[in-house]
């Protein structure tokens, strides 16, 4: 699918998320992060389905479900994200992207799996090192420590050692 115009400049939008890290860290004295909102979305979905289970567990007890400035946050992310894509003709709807099917085939089910599996992983080390490393990476930035310097550098590195494992030297934007 062909594109109506250019992309969002990633040069100004950067800047302006930026820019808005450091206001919302000044007026609410909270970085940006986005973890704990699945572990609330976790605990409200067994909280309805099997709520005296959840009543057991310490971790969810303690991570209760709450509409909280997290939880807009990705809301926002999601609506914002929807809107760009929309405005610049790249939406549409599809349950393999044409990438995957290029390297890994049609199925929507075997997608599905992977997906949910690297996203249990994720969530998974996210929760272990008690919030998102790619948010500590950012706020790390952000408040010019050298550990948040470095998990950004590692993020880099790994991503672009497992995007070339996965699907191999010669991408042309997936295409």
């Amino acid at each position: 699918m062909s594109k109506t115009r250019e992309g969002w400049n990633p040069y100004l939008l950067g800047g302006l998320a930026g820019l808005l890290s450091v206001w919302s860290t000044y007026y609410t004295g909270k970085f940006f992060g986005a973890s704990t909102s699945f572990v609330r979305a976790a605990a409200f979905v067994e909280d309805k389905v099997i709520p005296e289970r959840a009543a057991t567990l310490e971790y969810l007890v303690k991570n209760a479900a709450k509409m909280d400035w997290q939880m807009m946050l990705l809301i926002g992310i999601f609506i914002g994200a929807l809107l760009s894509a929309t405005l610049f003709g790249d939406f549409k709807f599809q349950a393999v992207p044409d990438m995957w099917k290029k390297h890994f085939g049609e199925s929507a089910v075997s997608r599905g799996v992977v997906a949910f599996l690297g996203g249990a992983v994720a969530m998974f080390g996210a929760r272990l090192a008690d919030g998102c490393p790619s948010g500590h990476g950012l706020s790390g930035t952000m408040q010019l420590a050298a550990s948040g310097f470095l998990a950004l550098i590692c993020f880099f590195i790994a991503g672009a050692i497992v995007a070339r494992m996965i699907y191999g030297g010669g991408g042309q934007n997936g295409s």
